[in-house]
């Protein structure tokens, strides 16, 4: 029989800097995918759609792109959502699961509270799935290594609660899916931001509104939560 194999690309929004009113949370976001699930039509298309849009090779950083930053800061809105859109329907249609940390950073008066509630959150994610999390022979994390602190807290975790887990440093270019974990953070914390109604210019010219931003989109990223 095939390993059965479980590939795990993380990524997380905020740092665990001091709390900043403009960044209340920190996130981290764990797209999962088993790789006996066969995705390579699904890149394809994706790809094609980057290229027609002219941003062949490229890896999409959603959060820039909704606020017309970096590479994207002479995107017309109309070009940044059909980029967006390339992107969000490729996670629609993916076969894939998902889970996301949420820390208030409110509650976290330094960095080793910080640490600790991210590293409670992300054990109790684990326990709670033990079923799920055994059933693969082998689980690959991938992440990008962008913050030491977050790599230390994976690495210690996984670790103390699986044997069967190995890890491995990636560059959002080269994985897909590393690219919908991006896109994950970006809308579990555009979440919090509609429950409080408090969506930026950015935002409320993408999304229009949060209510049409959870039945447009939200709602059907949340039908794969894990």
């Amino acid at each position: 029989m095939l390993e059965k194999i479980l590939s795990v690309f993380i990524d997380e929004s905020g740092d665990f800097g001091p709390y900043e009113t403009h960044a209340p949370y920190y996130l981290v976001s764990m797209v999962l995918h088993k790789q006996n699930i066969d995705i390579s039509e699904n890149i394809k298309v994706f790809d094609s759609h980057l290229s027609n849009l002219g941003y062949q090779n490229h890896a999409i950083h959603t959060g820039p792109l909704i606020r017309r930053e970096s590479v994207y800061s002479n995107d017309l809105v109309e070009e940044r959502k059909r980029l967006f859109n390339s992107l969000f329907n490729f996670a629609r249609k993916l076969d894939f699961q998902y889970s996301c940390i949420k820390v208030k950073k409110s509650e976290c008066s330094d960095v080793i509270i910080m640490t600790s509630k991210v590293s409670k959150a992300l054990a109790d994610v684990l326990r709670n799935n033990e079923k799920f999390w055994n059933s693969f022979d082998k689980v690959i994390i991938y992440y990008d290594n962008g913050q030491i602190e977050l790599t230390k807290i994976l690495t210690s975790v996984f670790s103390t609660l699986y044997t069967h887990v190995e890890f491995r440093k990636v560059k959002p270019i080269d994985y897909k899916l590393f690219q919908i974990a991006d896109l994950i953070c970006t809308m579990e914390l555009l979440a919090e931001k509609a429950e409080s109604n408090s969506f930026t210019h950015s935002e409320m010219d993408f999304f229009h509104n949060s209510r049409d931003f959870k039945k447009n989109y939200l709602k059907h990223i949340r039908k794969k939560l894990l």
